[in-house]
């Protein structure tokens, strides 16, 4: 059997989902059971074949139960992304990254995180993304090219923290 990848999670991001999965595995369940009952009981009133409710309502218990599952994985299997202190050389899961798109002039700054965390609406984007995989390893300075649908986009380190 092979040994499982441990999920990488920042301090924040174990945080986050602990705390995720604390309220789903007790009001999100409340909640979910509450409608199940509810959709349940007004169902026996109606053609229980055609109650839509009941459906939505068992269709969200399963979600629920998935995204637990998702996140009991993640929580029992990962590996703490800690913080040196020290200004890091080169590009690392857990790193502040400050690019330039080549030929324009505004900056972007991107927390470079595990995937179980990413969000890059809040501009953390995952190590295993295609700009998170062209920038582990790379100094300050380099310029990294990734596969965009518009075409290879570069990008220029300009800072890392």
């Amino acid at each position: 059997m092979t040994q499982k990848k441990p999920h990488l999670l920042t301090p924040e991001g174990l945080v986050k989902l602990t705390q995720e999965y604390e309220h789903l595995t007790t009001k999100g369940r409340e909640e979910v059971a509450e409608r199940l009952h509810h959709a349940f009981e007004d169902g026996q009133d109606d053609d229980f074949v055609d109650n839509a409710e009941l459906e939505a309502a068992r269709n969200a218990q399963s979600f629920l139960e998935g995204r637990i599952q998702e996140l009991e994985d993640i929580l029992n299997h990962y590996k703490l992304i800690e913080d040196d202190g020290k200004t890091p050389e080169f590009v690392r899961v857990g790193d502040w990254i400050t690019v330039i798109e080549v030929g324009y002039d505004e900056e972007e700054r991107y927390h470079l995180v595990g995937a179980a965390e990413a969000n890059p609406v809040d501009g953390r984007i995952s190590n295993e993304s295609p700009l998170g995989k062209a920038l582990l390893g790379v100094k300050k300075g380099d310029i990294v090219r990734i596969n965009a649908p518009r075409g290879v986009t570069e990008f220029q380190v300009v800072k890392i923290e």
